[in-house]
């Protein structure tokens, strides 16, 4: 069996982006990955601009303001955001709002709060030193700075600033397109009456969910039934529209499970079995030319080896650039002893600050990832004591 660390290095490795390219409206391209650097062409912010609502002035004429010796300067002048003031001549003061360019020889902005605005004039009682509340033009980045880089998802802020930079449309990777079916006579659709021996089919539901979250587009298959004519022909109807295959179920070596030898006979396995828990049975491999994913059929399995291998293959076929999952240290309020292999374990953090386990860690109780917000990473033969610090992966931050 494989260790976890060198399977994941295996997948990153094989991992050749889909070079597919697309040019959307920056307003729609949220976690798309971007095909391009994005070069700013202007400064940001523009030209320099109040960082408060208040008066612009010139710092001078306010040198020797204090509360026995106030000055008194006229307002000469209305600056709302959106509008460019005229300039501000010695002795005289401008209304100006959050925003609003700073007029030509105003140095500084008092904010109005400290001053006491009277009929056409204002009042200061103490000085401003020179660039107060002033924001530089450039501040933020200048024009001709790239500002992004290709392979860089575009987050809420990221897309932000794509837009600071004067950008309507960006040129983005196409969605990977990824095929998926669920081999097992036993599953049936949600909604069906359930026949004794049958279960619903919870996989295709989450797995689906799981990929369009990772930003890929799905070729849904659906249920194959246990025979391996079933398996080879889904195999061949994904291998001809997608860019990955991803099965669940049917990946042990019994006479009802066909995955393995299908595969054989369209293509090639280079991975098969890991040393990990839940999820040993886990493949790798080509169908006709077209990576392929297998992954068990106990849900948790699905669940948990989509985040921590999937996830990062995928990332990967999609040119994003490395962008792990870091485990943070928190302290565990349970005990725990593992086995032989590398286990995930599903966890929950308590008011406390720590831990708490979920109750049932079976590979086939899905309310354990339902519930969680975590996952904890135990070594193979690790032993985990109440009060030791752990890896924690905040699941949150597999789908951000």
């Amino acid at each position: 069996m494989i260790p976890f660390r060198e399977a994941l290095k295996t997948l990153l490795e094989a991992a050749r982006p889909v070079d597919r390219t697309e040019t959307v409206p920056t307003l729609y391209a949220e976690s798309r990955i971007l095909a391009e650097d994005i070069v700013s062409a202007i400064d940001v912010p523009p030209a320099d601009n109040s960082q408060m609502d208040g008066y612009a002035v010139r710092s001078e004429d306010l040198s020797g303001a204090s509360e026995s010796s106030p000055v008194t300067l006229p307002v000469t002048q209305r600056i709302p955001a959106g509008r460019v003031g005229s300039r501000l001549e010695p002795g005289s003061a401008a209304r100006i709002f959050t925003g609003a360019p700073i007029p030509p020889g105003a140095d500084a902005v008092v904010q109005q709060e400290l001053a006491q605005a009277g009929e056409g004039c204002v009042t200061f009682r103490a000085p401003v030193p020179r660039g107060r509340f002033i924001r530089l033009a450039g501040g933020d980045f200048k024009a001709g700075q790239p500002v992004l880089h290709a392979g860089e998802k575009l987050t809420p802020s990221k897309l932000g600033l794509a837009a600071a930079a004067g950008r309507a449309y960006v040129k983005v990777r196409q969605k990977l397109r990824v095929g998926i079916f669920c081999s097992g006579d036993e599953l049936m659709r949600p909604g069906e009456p359930l026949r004794p021996g049958a279960i619903y089919n919870s996989n295709r539901y989450q797995l689906r969910a799981l990929l369009h979250a990772l930003g890929c587009e799905v070729e849904d298959v659906g249920s194959v039934s246990d025979t391996l004519e079933a398996t080879i022909e889904a195999f061949e109807r994904a291998a001809r529209t997608s860019d990955v295959i991803i099965t669940t179920g049917g990946m042990s070596v019994g006479e009802e499970d066909h995955v393995k030898p299908a595969v054989k006979s369209l293509g090639d396995l280079t991975m098969w079995r890991l040393a990990v828990k839940p999820g040993k049975p886990f493949a790798f491999g080509e169908v006709r030319g077209v990576p392929f994913l297998g992954l068990p059929g106990n849900p948790v399995a699905v669940f948990v080896e989509t985040l921590m291998l999937v996830r990062p293959y995928l990332a990967a076929m999609q040119g994003e650039k490395a962008n792990p999952v870091r485990p943070i240290s928190v302290r565990a309020d349970f005990d725990w002893k593992g086995g032989e292999r590398e286990e995930f374990i599903r966890v929950r953090r308590n008011d406390a600050g720590g831990l708490d386990l979920m109750p049932n860690q079976n590979s086939q109780i899905l309310s354990s990832c339902a519930f969680a917000d975590g996952i904890v990473d135990v070594p193979a033969g690790g032993v985990i004591a109440r009060g030791d610090s752990v890896d924690y992966y905040p699941l949150a931050e597999f789908l951000a």
